[in-house]
């Protein structure tokens, strides 16, 4: 067999331990298709070392810059992603975006996308100029209209500060909420809620959403409900860790506020290990924009590991094949996409491996 590559070069061969399997295997990269059958003229790019499929932010937001605000259109979003590219990031979830940018779905330099559209949040309840507001009455119809306008994916804001009570609170009703859930899957949209706080949590997770994004207000019975639903949970870690300095922030207005954050975040590696060892399925998200810098999955999974216990491999899993999988996008199997990116070292024994990518390849070409 001879071929050619995706960028009209030579077809590409990697040898290597491949991860899950821990086999040694040859691999061939065709254009952006992957095969195990040899391929004639294949110009070798790594001849050692551990194979993933690419790492994997499922919740990350292209069009919010730091800072906060709105990304300055498409090329300030595309550059945002090379920064997760070149951390070995080679597929994002954007969980909410205030910018429209279809056309970086099939860019070649960016990683793979799935998108969420705008987030759906209460009237002057959310941060400014990032999320659409709309009340109880409006908010089926503005989820429906917002999966139209993602791939596959509306973001639900869930709770939030309301400052009359001084604490976190949901957005709307439950009920409500509830019926937007299923305007989305009517749509044919999965739901992605935010939530921090535990009554919205309970409700949510009972309510048919499809990923917890965050979820530090979980108990036993949430993740027990979410194990037997199947309900993906994205802890974001790296989010949590900044509630300190939002709580530092609110004491002197909301000081009920600032003591709730402080508890959540106190609480939740253990609710992150629970729901690991409840069966949960959890994958891994940054958070990266606004106030979360992009390129930190391979943080995001060390946090993971070290501070809520889960084994390597089951981080692997969060960050890689198994987060691919949940959003759409094959592996290295035959047929699969041509997106992987080498180690030196085996990232089960040594996960700061992640912060080292020795090769990534997406989409069949090399970028690093």
């Amino acid at each position: 067999m001879s071929a050619r590559g995706n960028d009209g070069g030579p077809a590409l061969h990697v040898r290597g331990t491949l991860l899950p399997s821990g086999e040694r295997r040859d691999l061939w990269l065709v254009g952006d298709r992957l095969t195990f059958a040899p391929v004639a003229g294949a110009l070798t790019v790594a001849d050692e070392g551990y194979i993933l499929p690419g790492l994997v932010d499922a919740h990350c937001h292209l069009g919010i810059q730091p800072g906060g605000r709105p990304s300055d259109g498409i090329d300030q979003a595309r550059s945002l992603a090379v920064v997760d590219r070149d951390a070995g990031v080679l597929a994002i979830r954007d969980a909410g975006s205030p910018i429209p940018y279809a056309s970086l779905d099939d860019d070649p330099d960016v990683p793979r996308l799935v998108r969420a559209g705008r987030h759906v949040a209460p009237p002057k309840r959310y941060l400014r100029d990032i999320g659409v507001e709309v009340g109880e009455a409006d908010l089926p119809g503005e989820i429906t209209r917002q999966a139209g306008l993602g791939s596959g994916w509306v973001k639900l804001v869930g709770d939030w500060i309301d400052r009359g009570v001084g604490d976190l609170a949901p957005a709307w009703d439950v009920a409500a909420m509830a019926g937007a859930i299923e305007a989305a899957h009517a749509a044919g949209a999965r739901v992605a809620v935010h939530t921090f706080a535990e009554e919205s949590v309970a409700a949510l997770v009972r309510a048919g959403v499809d990923s917890v994004e965050h979820g530090t207000g979980l108990n036993e019975s949430d993740i027990d409900e979410m194990a037997r639903r199947n309900t993906a949970l994205v802890p974001t870690m790296i989010n949590i860790a900044t509630f300190g300095g939002i709580a530092a922030q609110a004491e002197d207005k909301f000081p009920a506020y600032a003591r709730h954050m402080l508890t959540l975040r106190d609480r939740f590696p253990s609710i992150v290990r629970a729901a690991h060892e409840a069966g949960v399925p959890i994958y891994v998200g940054s958070d990266a924009g606004g106030g979360i810098d992009h390129g930190l999955a391979a943080e995001e999974m060390l946090l993971l590991h070290r501070e809520a216990g889960l084994p390597a491999e089951a981080v692997l899993r969060a960050g890689s094949w198994g987060a691919r999988e949940w959003l759409g996008f094959p592996g290295l199997v035959e047929g699969g996409l041509a997106d992987l990116v080498v180690y030196s070292e085996d990232p089960r024994t040594d996960l700061t491996t992640l912060l080292r990518p020795r090769r990534i390849v997406l989409r069949g070409r090399v970028v690093r």
